[in-house]
């Protein structure tokens, strides 16, 4: 941490128009980032800002499009319109950081359970299925021609890897079985303008305020491809936290979210390719909670592996509703 500490201490003065940093704190969130949040001081007083890097400064996933590109993909959203934190500076070697960046702190709440059910949330629950759509509107509306390092998927190739991936578990479940056929059987085929999709826009990514939405977060998924896979992945029940009625992140309907995002200038939605895509949205986060039980029993026996784990038969019953529906 001191290392860490110096290091933002340098990057205030430098970077950043401060005299230094101060209260610098590691936060527990980010499961694959580390994001550190520290106070830029200047004249008495104190801006708070976020560091977002690669754990270790160096450690990228091959899943994930690096901060790099994660920081180029949060400015041109900031342009597009979208809720988003701005991006302050992009560490270059120099600054002994390893790679990342930093951004201004929005305020608010990212727990999904305390959006879905908590008092103070009830306010924003009346708009914030609306607010997501428009976001999500202007997400798509960003140009992927700049962005070429990102993956394109078609929906047939993401059916696929997904398949791959649950047989490579080596475990029969035979309700994904049943999930894989009623998705090749009903896949789309590629839209004729691929955009760029967020790729893990849920209940849980997004910043929250009394007044609603204030920042799309995690844009490590990013990729070029069906803009309704996001409007699909944020109504999977595993993002409701419990609040099953209402599909849009435990918090509103679908058709809010639909007219949020047309209203906003997204095309109109197509509600069997909405739901084509809920559905794999349960099915994959059920593969990769069924990955999960494939580290616990080899390479990491920890809890919280079996925690993630164990989650995987309730996608099966997800899958179960939303195919019977």
């Amino acid at each position: 941490m001191t290392d860490v500490t110096q290091a933002l201490d340098v990057l205030a003065r430098t970077r950043l128009g401060g005299e230094g940093a101060a209260e610098v704190t590691r936060l527990t969130a980010g499961a694959s980032q580390e994001i550190w949040r520290f106070n830029v001081v200047k004249g008495g007083e104190k801006t708070a800002q976020i560091l977002r890097r690669a754990p270790g400064g160096d450690r990228v996933s091959e899943s994930a499009i690096g901060p790099i590109v994660e920081a180029r993909l949060l400015q041109a959203a900031c342009a597009a319109g979208v809720p988003a934190p701005v991006v302050r500076w992009v560490l270059t070697e120099e600054d002994g950081l390893g790679l990342g960046y930093v951004m201004s702190c929005v305020e608010g709440e990212t727990l999904g359970g305390r959006i879905a059910r908590g008092e103070a949330f009830a306010h924003a629950r009346t708009v914030l299925a609306g607010q997501c759509g428009a976001a999500l509107a202007a997400i798509h509306r960003i140009d992927p021609d700049a962005f070429p390092t990102l993956k394109r998927v078609t929906p047939l190739e993401f059916v696929t890897q997904y398949l791959e991936a649950y047989r490579a578990t080596a475990w029969p479940r035979p309700v994904f079985d049943l999930a894989f056929r009623w998705l090749l059987d009903r896949c789309p085929p590629p839209p004729e303008s691929p955009r760029l999709v967020h790729g893990d826009f849920r209940n849980g990514n997004i910043m929250v305020g009394e007044d609603g939405l204030r920042a799309v977060l995690d844009w490590e998924l990013a990729h070029v491809a069906d803009p309704m896979e996001d409007l699909g992945w944020i109504c999977a029940n595993s993002w409701r936290f419990g609040v099953e009625h209402l599909p849009v992140g435990g918090f509103g309907r679908r058709e809010d979210l639909w007219a949020g995002y047309e209203a906003a200038g997204g095309v109109k939605v197509d509600p069997d390719r909405a739901l084509f895509w809920e559905v794999f949205g349960s099915l994959r986060w059920g593969v990769m909670c069924s990955g999960m039980f494939t580290s616990f029993r080899s390479v990491d026996p920890s809890v919280e592996r079996a925690v993630i784990a164990r989650r995987t038969s309730e996608t099966e019953i997800d899958l179960l509703r939303l195919i019977a529906a």
